[in-house]
């Protein structure tokens, strides 16, 4: 029968893995809201978004904290130590892609009283994108699947692709008609930070990788060509 130590530390790791989620949950929202509140110029949904990155951040302290208890307390070792260190670097990609979506929120501000905003299609698109990566890397670290995390990393290049499409035609606007260059630029640099949001994602990714497989693969670009860290077929 387990003791009344070890239900309380297997309770930690259950309430660990239920903040992580909230946490990822209310970053998804964001994303979500800061892209409909800009192709709606909506600066309610844009102002409350911000404000509901107050949550965001005190998730991240309250993991961080309950990290440090459970290291300090029970001492845990191999899968569960990786797993609590690997939490604590997660908020902050987390964290981080909050941040971005308050970014974005601002612009939406000083673009919604303005005209000739070269709004791109591609937005939602990005957006959409972006949301499932963090999602599928929450599930995938949970779960500890491998598989999941490698389709996280490979959708990064089309994120990376429809960026560098509304780049590009955002600039083809810009060049053809001069009153839309300022707008264009804050334009661009939404394009950028959902582009950015999909790098913390990949981050995310990649901690799953060293989780299951103790496999580094930060800065590698791609995961190691072998049976161990790829998966069938």
């Amino acid at each position: 029968m387990a003791s009344r130590t070890d239900r309380e530390y297997e309770s930690h790791l259950r309430e660990l893995r239920q903040r992580l989620l909230l946490m990822a949950g209310r970053v998804e929202g964001m994303i979500a809201d800061a892209v409909r509140a800009l192709a709606d110029k909506d600066r309610e949904l844009a102002a409350a978004t911000i404000s509901a990155d107050a949550l965001v951040n005190r998730a991240e302290v309250d993991i961080d904290e309950l990290c440090m208890v459970m290291l300090a307390r029970w001492q845990p070792l191999a899968s569960d130590l990786r797993f609590i260190t690997l939490v604590l670097k997660m908020v902050t990609d987390l964290e981080r892609i909050g941040d971005l979506a308050v970014n974005i929120c601002e612009r939406v501000i000083d673009l919604a009283g303005t005209s000739h905003v070269p709004y791109d299609e591609g937005l939602p698109e990005m957006g959409l994108r972006v949301q499932s990566m963090v999602r599928d890397a929450i599930d995938a670290f949970v779960e500890r699947d491998v598989d999941k995390a490698q389709s996280v990393l490979a959708r990064d290049d089309d994120v990376d692709s429809l960026y560098t499409e509304v780049f590009v035609r955002t600039l083809e606007l810009m060049s053809n008609d001069s009153s839309l260059v300022h707008n264009g630029i804050h334009i661009q640099s939404v394009a950028k930070w959902l582009e950015r949001m999909g790098d913390h994602a990949t981050n995310l990714a990649e901690q799953v990788v060293f989780l299951t497989k103790g496999k580094d693969i930060r800065h590698a670009g791609k995961l190691p060509r072998d049976r161990s860290a790829s998966p069938p077929g």
